[in-house]
C-alpha cells in the first residue's frame, strides 16, 4: 500500500482539522510502535484509518451498521460518536482491500478499547487519547505513562474516560468497561478490597 497516495485520499475525505489529527496520531502510533516492537507499517496503516469515517454522515454509518454483518446493531443504541471505528473498519476492506484482521480491529477498537486487546489495538488506542494536541485534564500523566508501560496508559486512558463519561451521566458502551476491566486485571491482578 503507497501511504503518500493513502494519504491523497484523506487529505480529500476528510476535513483539515480531522487530516491534520491523522497524521499527528500516525506519527505518534508510529513512534509507540518503535518503541513496544510492534509492527510500524501496521500501526501507521491502522492510524491512517482510524478516523476514516469521522466525516461521514450519520445516515451512511448507520446504514452500514444496519447492513454489516460484521457490526452490532448495539452500536445504534449508543452516541455516534462511537460509529466511524466499526464503520471505517468495514469500510477500509471495500475500498482498499484491507483484511488484515489486527488492523481491522485496531480502527474498529480505537474510541472504546476492549478486553484483550493486543499491542496495536493498545498502541492506536493510545496514539489517538494522546496525539500531541490533545490536551484535557490527565492527558500529561497518560503521555508520561506511555513511554514505559503501554498497558497502564490504556488503563489510564480507559478509567479517564469512563470517568468523565459517568460523571456527566452519559452512557458508556459495553466494551469500554471490558478494556477498562481486563487492564484492571492486568495491572492489579484481581479483585481488590
Amino acid at each position: 500500500m503507497n501511504i503518500d497516495n493513502l494519504k491523497a485520499d484523506l487529505k480529500e475525505r476528510l476535513t483539515k482539522g480531522r487530516y491534520e489529527h491523522t497524521l499527528r496520531v500516525t506519527d505518534t502510533a508510529a513512534e509507540l510502535a518503535v518503541n513496544f516492537h510492534e509492527s510500524v507499517e501496521n500501526a501507521t496503516i491502522a492510524a491512517l484509518f482510524h478516523d476514516y469515517c469521522k466525516c461521514d454522515s450519520l445516515e451512511e454509518m448507520k446504514q452500514t451498521i444496519k447492513t454489516s454483518s460484521e457490526l452490532p446493531d448495539l452500536l445504534l443504541s449508543f452516541h455516534h460518536e462511537l460509529w466511524h471505528g466499526p464503520v471505517a473498519s468495514v469500510r477500509i476492506e471495500e475500498n482498499y482491500a484491507i483484511t488484515d484482521q489486527e488492523i481491522k480491529d485496531a480502527i474498529y477498537f480505537h474510541t472504546t478499547g476492549r478486553a484483550d486487546m493486543t499491542k496495536l489495538d493498545k498502541i492506536i488506542f493510545i496514539a489517538d487519547y494522546i496525539e500531541p494536541f490533545r490536551n484535557f485534564p490527565g492527558v500529561e500523566e497518560v503521555r508520561e505513562t506511555a513511554k514505559t508501560d503501554l498497558t497502564k496508559a490504556c488503563y489510564q486512558a480507559a478509567k479517564n474516560t469512563v470517568r468523565f463519561l459517568m460523571e456527566r451521566d452519559n452512557t458508556v458502551y459495553p466494551d469500554s468497561f471490558h478494556a477498562y476491566n481486563d487492564l484492571n486485571q492486568h495491572i492489579f491482578g484481581g479483585i481488590k478490597k
